[in-house]
């Protein structure tokens, strides 16, 4: 991208948190070879998406291959370039702004990891056509602002792939399979013991799983769900209180309401009266 349009993005509070500089595709790009002996000023993600590529980040070596992205923070030496018997096909991406170091650091992973791998996914390459084909038709503040949230939404596919590729039920994991589980059950009343039993797990062990995934217990994740069931009813029906809570697995109205308050900060009854008056 020409030089002031990279200043246009940096002095608008809009864009300047994160914009693009430059972006393209190499398909089958044989003899690319680059040398940065002081980094680049942009932050650097190559996708492959096939052959094979390598990459010297300072000391560390590593060979990239179909479906493994790279991440080059700013001002790090590096050399990178694709093989000579299976060059590699790459969508490449230069980007910088003032958040742009929190997602190199989730990219990176534990600091050293400059490599990360990612299932393919369709959506993940039309976000990035998306920003190419809005980038030729003009530099317009509207198509930098649109291209600055499309590198989000791309870079976040990298960041968090297990959020942006939704498995389908044969692909799903154990804690994937546990949360549709407790969404398909809602109106009944779980135990640790029957979710691990339906994994295979120990309920010790599932526990320490569930919440390493997910942040929460399964039985207060499973309550969350259960909150956010009564959130659209209470929103979407004219159900009474009695009647909504049977239907998320509550016999007794008074123990659902107090559980609702203390997650919600409101009452059932005063939630239901804010969204109607919003």
């Amino acid at each position: 991208m020409p030089q002031p349009v990279i200043q246009q993005c940096e002095q608008n509070e809009y864009i300047s948190n994160l914009h693009v500089t430059d972006i393209g595709f190499y398909p089958k790009a044989a003899f690319h070879y680059r040398r940065r002996e002081h980094g680049s000023p942009q932050n650097i993600l190559i996708y492959c998406t096939d052959g094979e590529g390598w990459a010297q980040i300072d000391r560390h070596k590593v060979s990239i291959v179909q479906g493994q992205f790279l991440i080059l923070p700013q001002n790090t030496k590096h050399v990178y370039g694709a093989s000579s018997n299976k060059p590699w096909s790459i969508f490449w991406m230069h980007f910088k702004g003032s958040t742009a170091h929190v997602l190199t650091d989730i990219l990176k992973a534990d600091g050293n990891n400059f490599l990360g791998t990612v299932p393919y996914d369709e959506t993940r390459i039309h976000i990035f056509e998306n920003m190419y084909t809005t980038l030729e038709t003009g530099y317009s503040d509207s198509n930098l602002f649109f291209v600055s949230i499309l590198a989000q939404h791309y870079l976040a596919s990298f960041c968090f792939p297990y959020l942006f590729t939704r498995p389908t039920p044969s692909e799903e994991n154990e804690i994937d399979f546990s949360i549709r589980y407790m969404r398909e059950h809602i109106d009944e009343n779980i135990t640790v013991e029957a979710l691990a039993k339906n994994v295979y797990r120990s309920p010790s062990h599932f526990s320490t799983l569930f919440k390493k995934k997910t942040g929460f217990p399964p039985l207060e994740y499973f309550n969350h769900i259960k909150m956010q069931r009564a959130c659209q009813l209470l929103e979407f029906t004219n159900l009474q209180i009695k009647e909504l809570a049977s239907k998320i697995g509550f016999q007794d109205p008074f123990y659902f309401s107090r559980v609702f308050t203390k997650t919600m900060g409101l009452s059932p009854v005063q939630y239901r009266k804010r969204k109607q008056f919003k």
